[in-house]
């Protein structure tokens, strides 16, 4: 998907907030390919891409989150199973997380300790982080955390461009998420 159909797609979309796309990003290399400044701009695009998905579930763009993870597996770390595509991606996040009146989950989705590792080819990387998802709902919740956990990220450049390969995630702390999921899923845990 092109970047005007993209915020074409987002500025039309009722109930969510519009979140620009990134814009487009350029290595500024410092040397030859391979060299340690192209590598650092890897891996700035990549915290990039991370830290959009946190920016796309709390604004509830549940299609952008698809766009981003199109080319990625997502499932939980340990499972070799996952979902996969824009559209099973997106589907996913309009059936399990709460919209409130705004049109948002009301949450602010927090990711710490980001380690990124690009191969030296600067053509496939790895990332490890923790998150932790705030909420408060007037009248409802005050604010506070509802869950915690871990993502561990692949990535490839292809076009050009990086992209999300896999997405893994653990969660280990639970709070109140009466307030955000649909479904029963973490509830029980």
């Amino acid at each position: 998907m092109d970047a005007d159909h993209a915020t074409t797609h987002r500025r039309d979309a009722p109930g969510r907030r519009q979140v620009p796309p990134p814009g487009p990003t350029k290595p500024h290399p410092v040397g030859p390919p391979g060299t340690v400044g192209v590598v650092i701009d890897s891996a700035r695009t990549i915290e990039n891409l991370v830290f959009r998905y946190a920016e796309l579930i709390d604004a509830g763009d549940f299609d952008g989150v698809g766009d981003l993870l199109a080319d990625a597996v997502v499932g939980a770390l340990g499972d070799d199973g996952g979902l996969r595509g824009r559209d099973e991606l997106a589907s996913l996040f309009h059936a399990t997380t709460m919209r409130h009146a705004d049109g948002t989950p009301l949450t602010k989705h927090v990711t710490t300790n980001l380690i990124v590792e690009v191969d030296a080819a600067d053509t496939v990387a790895s990332a490890r982080s923790y998150f932790t998802v705030f909420q408060a709902v007037p009248g409802h919740l005050p604010l506070q955390p509802i869950v915690a956990g871990r993502y561990h990220d692949r990535f490839e450049r292809r076009d050009g461009r990086w992209r999300f390969t896999e997405r893994r995630f653990a969660v280990d702390l639970i709070g109140d998420v009466s307030r955000h999921l649909a479904d029963d899923t973490l509830r029980s845990r």
